[in-house]
């Protein structure tokens, strides 16, 4: 028996490329007519308001102010003094001016700015990454919340995963700001922030309209125009990209991507609003992990694939609507947004293990509509002669799916595993007071509730239909002490909560068979509705050292239960309590105004609780993360760019330990130069040391050609790409 080789079924490669150079002259020609069309706007735009990521003391942070009247947190930049502002040590911030300087291969990485986050991928580069963080093997966004402009990207229920969390559809170009909050204790964070959360800001303006263009290896392309200009009473933003990328695999992935942003906004003295609509659209073929004992035997090389079939497409459409506004007294902000997301995956990860002649290969249709409100209402009062902030929120969120688990064979469905209709309603009204109490002592204080309706519709089963609700209680607490000598103390602890797949928790019976067990003679139980998760932090920050930040967690998180809907198999399956800790130690250091060092450094412990013969480890879970790199920029008469460096480390890959992945280390580059205020090309390197690392491992069991029909079980892995270059050239204007 051999593999029978199937042509892709995507565009040619060099079809779409031709498309990508014609809409990247498309975009060029828009920008030239936008920005020649009107009145020169450059001497006349309003500047933004500044960014709040983290608001907290208003009126009452003394040390930085004598007005207590109104404080605005300008906290942009790593470098940014967070000391008597942050609510813990392992909140911050990221901004553009240390973005633009980092060598990034996909718009995930953008997370990785986040200390301890790892963004990688398994797949063709159109499917979500696959995230690492505090112990955890995320998946593809499980227990990380991730939202753009307060708009949350994770979506539940999603046939390939709790929390599907595709960011393919960011411009890191737009990217204003990355405030990230890692742990569950804030109240603004619900679903899917056990291990953190970030919040990912567009800017409202551009200083000047940028056309950019990009080539690499692997046949990368890449088109981009963004600017803004002034229309009105108000502010046009506006950007489009194109990207086509083959990568190294033996059967090209033929990426192709088409992505835009509008956005008008209005800013006034203490008010403002905007309207943003965003639209995204691409497909691609993949190489799945493959098994390493066919790349020893020579079967396959590193970049070879057994199902050339494998790959995808999504579209993701969005329109969001933001108003705010404050006064000496108060601050409101309301965010209503809708959006449609639809995606077809094909994949197949164990070959020929179940279906000998037609090949595992199947299907995940997922298509959504998915509304929202979030609104915000900030008293600024007094308790006692003690300054302090009381927030009132409410969060509202409707998700109308349809997906479904199909069998395939080359793209081509021949059976069907479940179908589903499914209406998650969620509500979550939230109250949290922050209070300076004196000069050396701060709290805050939350609690939230979520409640949640899940119904779900079978096709093919009814005896999995139902009706569930559930609702949990999460109380937070954060003490921060200090400053003494520009450093502070935090303690911090909460309660959070996972939501499960809205159809584990309705499923009785098996979806293939129909039985009420499983192949083992297991009952089949429903999965709880909301798993409760306990954390805890002991931080510290300081700015003692001029130009360092540096900041200290110990933490530690306990989820009771991790129960998951396997969307690969239409199931429920049921894993134990576990428990996870470490310490995280993040430094950012900048000597100069035109040179920058960072070092983060995360190191952790993850292990289910309880004893069981199959062992206690926890599949998947990473255990230590290092980044480092430098920046220089303007110097030389305007040369930019640096090194960066990520060690990801070894992590068990099943629960007795017996199998393990190597350590994957990857040094990547950047060095441009600004010739003049509109020219600037850069170029960026990749895996500079030409490492033969994996990029993800598993551990299962899977069937080859001519290999027995029980399969074997093997380390599985999708290598990380070769050495590679990308030069860029921009114009500014």
């Amino acid at each position: 028996m051999h593999i029978q080789q199937i042509v892709p079924l995507n565009l040619s490669c060099k079809s779409q490329t031709l498309r990508l150079q014609k809409a990247g002259l498309v975009i060029a020609a828009c920008l030239l007519m936008l920005n020649y069309a009107g009145n020169a706007h450059a001497a006349d735009k309003t500047k933004d308001k500044v960014n709040k990521p983290i608001k907290t003391q208003s009126k009452a942070k003394v040390e930085k102010s004598i007005e207590l009247t109104e404080m605005e947190v300008t906290a942009t930049q790593r470098a940014d003094d967070l000391v008597g502002i942050a609510g813990s040590a392992s909140q911050g911030n990221v901004g553009q001016e240390q973005l633009k300087y980092r060598p990034i291969t996909r718009p995930s990485e953008i997370l990785e700015t986040v200390p301890g986050m790892i963004s990688s991928q398994h797949s063709g580069e159109g499917k979500a990454s696959q995230y690492y963080l505090r112990g955890f093997n995320l998946d593809h966004g499980t227990d990380f919340l991730t939202q753009i402009d307060g708009v949350p990207v994770n979506m539940a229920s999603h046939s390939h995963g709790q929390g599907w969390m595709d960011t393919n559809f960011l411009i890191p170009e737009m990217v204003k700001t990355v405030s990230y909050q890692k742990g569950n204790y804030y109240a603004e964070n619900g679903d899917f922030s056990s291990t953190g959360a970030a919040n990912i800001q567009y800017f409202n303006e551009l200083p000047t309209n940028t056309v950019k263009f990009t080539g690499g290896s692997f046949d990368y392309y890449r088109g981009l125009g963004m600017g803004s200009r002034k229309l009105g009473n108000g502010n046009l933003l506006f950007a489009g990209e194109t990207v086509h990328n083959n990568g190294p695999w033996s059967v090209g992935n033929d990426y192709m991507k088409f992505n835009g942003v509008l956005r008008y906004s209005e800013e006034y003295a203490k008010s403002g609003w905007n309207i943003t609509a965003m639209a995204y659209k691409a497909a691609w073929g993949s190489t799945d992990q493959i098994p390493k004992r066919a790349v020893l035997d020579g079967t396959l090389n590193r970049f070879g694939n057994i199902d050339p079939t494998d790959g995808g497409n999504s579209q993701r459409y969005s329109l969001t609507g933001e108003w705010h506004r404050h006064s000496n007294d108060s601050e409101s902000k309301v965010i209503a947004y809708g959006l449609f997301s639809k995606l077809n995956l094909f994949s197949n990860f164990t070959y020929f293990l179940s279906n000998p002649v037609q090949g595992d290969q199947f299907g995940q249709p997922d298509q959504r509509y998915t509304t929202g409100l979030k609104a915000t209402h900030t008293f600024f009062h007094k308790i006692g002669s003690a300054e302090s902030e009381t927030t009132l929120g409410l969060q509202v969120r409707n998700d109308n799916v349809k997906n479904g688990l199909t069998l395939t064979q080359a793209r081509q469905q021949h059976d069907i595993v479940r179908q589903d209709s499914i209406w998650i309603t969620n509500i979550s009204p939230y109250l949290e007071n922050k209070t300076r109490w004196n000069d050396w002592f701060r709290s805050t204080v939350g609690v939230r509730f979520d409640g949640y309706r899940f119904n779900v519709n079978n096709s093919n089963q009814s005896a999995n239909n139902g009706t569930q609700t559930a609702g949990m209680f999460s109380p937070k607490l954060g003490l921060i002490f200090g400053p003494w000598a520009n450093t502070e103390l935090y303690l911090n602890g909460g309660l959070g909560f996972h939501s499960n797949d809205a159809r584990g928790i309705n499923t009785q019976v098996d979806p293939v068979t129909g039985s009420s067990t499983d192949a083992s003679g297991n009952q089949i139980n429903k999965a709880a509705p909301l798993a409760r998760t306990y954390g805890a932090e002991v931080g510290a920050r300081t700015t003692w050292v001029k130009g360092l930040q540096s900041t200290l967690a110990v933490w530690w998180l306990d989820i009771d239960s991790e129960l998951l809907f396997v969307g690969d198999a239409g199931t429920t399956e049921a894993s134990r309590p576990s428990r996870r800790y470490g310490v995280e130690w993040a430094n950012f250091y900048s000597p100069t105004d035109w040179m920058t060092f960072d070092m983060d450094l995360s190191m952790s412990k993850s292990r289910f609780r309880g004893n069981d013969p199959a062992g206690n480890y926890i599949p998947g879970s990473v255990g230590t993360v290092l980044a480092t790199g430098a920046t220089v920029h303007d110097v030389w008469g305007g040369f930019f760019g640096g090194p960066r460096l990520r060690f990801f480390g070894p992590r068990s890959l099943i629960e007795d330990n017996s199998a393990r992945s190597s350590a994957t280390i990857l040094l990547s580059g950047m060095v441009g130069y600004k010739f003049n205020p509109t020219w600037t090309v850069q170029a960026e390197a990749f895996n500079l040391l030409n490492r033969k690392d994996s990029g993800i491992d598993y551990y299962y069991t899977s069937r080859l050609p001519n290999e027995d029909a029980a399969g074997v079980a093997d380390k599985h892995f999708h290598p990380v790409e070769p050495i590679s270059f990308r030069l860029s050239i921009s114009a500014n204007f």
